[in-house]
């Protein structure tokens, strides 16, 4: 599996954040994108995400199979800022809904409900409300989302904010666990993921010169 972004270009407020940007990723690889706050991180990971449109440029992804993914979007699975959970319900209902609405896409299966928490450490927390827990839970929860659907693409945005050290561990351990099953994963971060071998793209945001990202 191959993801591609060739010559794509993107715009916040009517001008230009960032363009000529081009990588290459396959199955088992990560990209970690660095830069300032402002410098168009989250732009390019919800550009990619289907959340905003591309100026210029295109991404595709090239399946097992050599045909190309009509939407890669429908391949990737977003943790934003937000958790995207609804507080009055149950962990549990959270998690069932994006487990029921996602699907898995081809190539692979996710972890039922019980498993998913179980492997971020709060199986006992599944019967409260999502609005019940503290924000590290709540961010370790949202990640449980990724779990419960197989999408090969993870697209993460500041995915460790509001974690301790030991849930950090954790998540570097599914991270991982994910790139071995043939995964991909692109993550904005100012913090270190301990991803090995990782590529990085430095963005630079409207400092940009000339025509170059």
């Amino acid at each position: 599996m191959r993801l591609e972004a060739r010559e794509i270009a993107a715009n916040r407020g009517g001008e230009r954040l960032f363009s000529a940007v081009s990588f290459e990723l396959t199955s088992g690889e990560s990209l970690i994108l660095k830069g300032k706050n402002g410098s168009g991180k989250s732009t390019l990971i919800r550009t990619i995400a289907g959340l905003l449109p591309l100026e210029e440029g295109e991404v595709t992804l090239t399946l097992e199979s050599g045909a190309i993914a009509p939407r890669v979007a429908e391949a990737c699975h977003y943790l934003g800022h937000r958790n995207a959970m609804k507080k009055e319900l149950t962990v549990e209902e959270n998690l069932q809904f994006w487990k029921s609405f996602f699907g898995n896409y081809h190539g692979g299966s996710g972890m039922e409900i019980d498993e998913a928490a179980d492997a971020l450490g709060l199986i006992g927390l599944l019967h409260l409300p999502f609005g019940y827990l503290s924000a590290g839970q709540q961010r370790r929860m949202a990640m449980a989302k990724l779990l419960t659907a197989w999408r090969p693409v993870w697209l993460l945005d500041e995915p460790t904010a509001a974690l301790d050290s030991q849930s950090e561990e954790i998540f570097a351990d599914l991270m991982k666990t994910h790139l071995d099953k043939g995964g991909m994963i692109i993550a904005a971060t100012h913090q270190p993921l301990g991803l090995e071998n990782a590529q990085q793209l430095v963005m630079t945001g409207f400092d940009y010169l000339g025509e170059a990202a």
